[in-house]
């Protein structure tokens, strides 16, 4: 088959004959993804907010394959139904009832898309010397012309940046080191559960936001491809990308301290050298932030694809439609970019933990259901018909989901809500683990008595002839 590189698909079911890949290309993608300057400051933040060196490694890598094997599960999703993450959460809140997550999916993209730019434009104003503001204007115009081309680009990307972005995180490591006492930070740890739950979280919150489009990445892998396989790979390649990333953030934080929470991205490539050196660390900062950044906007138009199709029926969409979507979300995040580009650390810290509240209820219900009840097999037309068998809104899932998040307020510490119990836990925030139990556990149960109709399902994931029909090109 012939390499079409501007994708024509969106949220239609890939067919057998467009498959291609390999499981490989999940580490790949995901190891750049998660090397680059935002990761850095989420690490830095474990210290900038009070916590010690050794603990902070410790809780963040904890955060880190918790965080991590929840979303490389979502991964495995992918190449099994052939279709993007959100449109899977139909089967549990039926096809217009997943609207509920996927806003909230949106305005996590357009806010990830902003954070990014900010970094992202102090760079490429540098290396343009047109300033932070153009910077950030150019930057999301090169992110929207990626994101339209689609899926083939944006792995290609990855495969780019976790080579280059790999080699500079290892020249940077070594500058770093150079300068440090590394005895002195060791032998200054002192483990308090509050400091090191919040590590977990900051890293926690970071994996878990990729779980709802990180099956958009695989859902072009070959049907054969091994669920165990696609997981592994995922998983080592977030993992290790982040954790080696945040490992830096805390090493710049308690070395650097306000030189670094200052201006980051000034601070890391300074360490690097000056001249020649400092304009190709621009570059890799700029290389990497257009990693995650395309991941944003084509999940953002993913998303927001899905949840107006619920209503008015569409599974294709036209190039134009395409390009009007990404568009939206270009200018959204580069809007709120601006707008808030000099107070980043502060509101950035808030916005990860804000979004773990909201993301870890939606993750227990689509884990449990794929994995346990629906036992990873879903008839896929029914996922585009609110008459169908899943549904338009399915009560029992958006109860479950409500309770999740009412659960949370209790135990959570962040700039917007501090919760009751909070202070009796020494100020520890578990808000995200009772997120991810008590729905687990009451979607286990309310889900085990779904009654389905009785009647035959000719297109369920997995089996041969999977593919859905194909629907009318709107705009």
């Amino acid at each position: 088959m012939a390499q079409v590189v501007v994708e024509r698909r969106s949220i239609d079911v890939i067919p057998d004959e467009e498959r291609h890949g390999t499981a490989f290309s999940q580490f790949t993608l995901w190891l750049g993804a998660n090397l680059q300057i935002t990761t850095v400051v989420t690490g830095a933040l474990a210290v900038v907010l009070g916590g010690d060196v050794v603990w902070s490694l410790a809780g963040l890598l904890a955060g880190n394959l918790l965080g991590g094997a929840v979303m490389a599960l979502h991964a495995a999703q992918g190449s099994r139904l052939g279709l993007p993450q959100m449109i899977s959460s139909r089967a549990q809140f039926g096809v217009r009832g997943a609207v509920v997550p996927l806003v909230l999916v949106v305005v996590m993209y357009v806010g990830f898309f902003a954070s990014g730019s900010v970094l992202a434009g102090e760079a490429v104003g540098k290396l343009t010397h047109l300033g932070p503001v153009a910077g950030i204007v150019l930057f999301a115009l090169v992110t929207a012309v990626m994101a339209t081309v689609g899926y083939r680009v944006i792995h290609a990307l990855g495969r780019v940046a976790s080579v280059v972005c790999a080699l500079a995180f290892v020249y940077l490591g070594v500058r770093l080191l150079s300068r440090a006492d590394l005895a002195h930070l060791a032998h200054q740890h002192h483990f308090a559960l509050p400091m090191f739950l919040l590590a977990m979280s900051l890293s926690a919150s970071w994996q878990l936001a990729f779980g709802p489009y990180v099956a958009d990445y695989s859902r072009y892998l070959p049907r054969t491809t091994s669920a165990r396989a696609t997981f592994g790979w995922t998983l080592a390649g977030t993992v290790l990308g982040a954790q080696w990333s945040m490992g830096f953030g805390v090493l710049v934080a308690a070395i650097a301290g306000a030189a670094f929470t200052d201006d980051q991205v000034g601070y890391v490539v300074g360490l690097g050298g000056t001249g020649l050196v400092a304009s190709v660390l621009y570059f890799v900062i700029a290389l990497g932030k257009l990693t995650v950044n395309v991941l944003n906007t084509y999940g953002g138009f993913m998303s927001l694809v899905t949840g107006v199709s619920g209503f008015r029926g569409q599974r294709v969409l036209s190039q134009r439609g395409r390009t009007a979507y990404i568009t939206g979300i270009m200018i959204a995040g580069t809007a709120v970019a601006l707008a808030g580009r000099s107070s980043f650390l502060d509101s950035f810290a808030d916005f990860l933990l804000f979004l773990l509240t909201f993301f870890t209820p939606w993750s227990a219900i689509n884990l449990v259901d794929y994995y346990l009840l629906a036992k990873e097999r879903y008839d896929l037309p029914a996922l585009s018909d609110p008459d169908g068998r899943y549904g338009g809104w399915r009560w029992d899932a958006l109860l479950v989901y409500a309770v999740g998040l009412a659960a949370q307020f209790p135990f959570l510490s962040t700039g917007f809500c501090t919760g009751p119990l909070v202070a009796s836990l020494g100020g520890a925030d578990i808000s995200w683990i009772v997120g991810l139990v008590v729905p687990a556990a009451l979607f286990a149960v309310l889900g085990s008595r779904r009654a389905l109709p009785a009647r035959p399902a000719p297109a369920v994931a997995g089996a041969p002839g999977a593919a859905a029909r194909p629907g009318p090109v709107a705009d």
